[in-house]
C-alpha cells in the first residue's frame, strides 16, 4: 500500500518531483527519465508508471532551462523504442503462460489489448501510444501473436516519434506561458484524467461491440 500512495503521489506531483530529480542529479536525470519512461513501455507490471505527464512536465522543465529539449526528445524517444523492443521480445520468448504463473500480471489487460489488436490491427502500436496501460500490454501482445519484426519496428519507431515529439515540444512551448508555469499541478491532473479518456471509451466499445 505504501508503494501504491508514493506511485499514485509520484503521478499527481510530478512537477514537484521533477524539480528535485534535476537539482539531485544534474546531469544524470537524463538517465533516471529514460528509465522510468523505458519501464513504463518495457514491462508488462509497470504499466502505472508515468508517461505522458512525465514527458509534458520534462518539456516545461528545457523551456526554463533545465534541460535541453533536443537531448531530451532523443533519449525519451530511445526510452519508448527500446521499451517496446524489449516487451515485444519478452511476449515473443515467453508468451501468455507468464500470466498464468504469476499474479503480478493482470490477466484481463490482457484480454482488453488482444481484442483492440483485433479492432485495429498492426496500428495498435502507434494507436496505443496515446493510451495508458495499452501502449505498455501492446508490444507484448504484438510479441505473444509473432507480428513480423520489421512490421512491428516500423510501427514502433513511427509511435515513439510522434508521442514523444508531442508530449514533450508540446510541455516545451506551452511551458512558457505564465499561466501553465504557475498551474503546472492542474495541467498534469488535466493530462492524466485525459489520457484516461480513450481507455475508458474503448473499454465500453469493446464490451458493448462484444455483446
Amino acid at each position: 500500500m505504501i508503494i501504491i500512495s508514493a506511485l499514485i503521489d509520484f503521478i499527481f506531483h510530478i512537477d514537484k518531483y521533477m524539480g528535485t530529480i534535476i537539482g539531485n542529479y544534474g546531469a544524470l536525470s537524463y538517465l533516471v527519465l529514460f528509465l522510468i519512461i523505458f519501464l513504463e513501455t518495457g514491462l508488462v507490471i509497470t504499466p502505472f508508471f508515468p508517461g505522458d505527464s512525465l514527458i509534458f512536465v520534462a518539456g516545461t522543465f528545457a523551456a526554463n532551462g533545465w534541460l535541453n529539449i533536443f537531448l531530451l526528445f532523443f533519449v525519451l524517444a530511445f526510452a519508448t523504442i527500446l521499451g517496446d523492443t524489449v516487451n515485444y521480445w519478452i511476449g515473443s520468448f515467453f508468451g501468455e503462460n507468464v500470466f498464468a504463473k504469476n499474479r503480478l500480471f493482470k490477466k484481463e489487460y490482457l484480454d482488453y489489448t488482444k481484442a483492440f489488436f483485433k479492432e485495429h490491427g498492426g496500428k495498435t502500436i502507434i494507436i496505443a501510444r496515446f493510451i495508458p496501460i495499452v501502449r505498455t500490454f501492446a508490444p507484448f501482445v504484438a510479441g505473444v501473436g509473432k507480428m513480423n519484426y520489421v512490421r512491428f519496428l516500423s510501427f514502433n519507431v513511427t509511435g515513439a516519434t510522434i508521442w514523444v515529439a508531442l508530449c514533450v515540444f508540446g510541455g516545451y512551448f506551452f511551458g512558457s506561458i505564465p499561466w501553465v508555469k504557475d498551474n503546472l499541478s492542474i495541467m498534469v491532473w488535466l493530462i492524466v484524467f485525459s489520457s484516461v479518456i480513450p481507455f475508458i471509451y474503448e473499454y465500453f466499445y469493446m464490451k458493448n461491440h462484444k455483446k
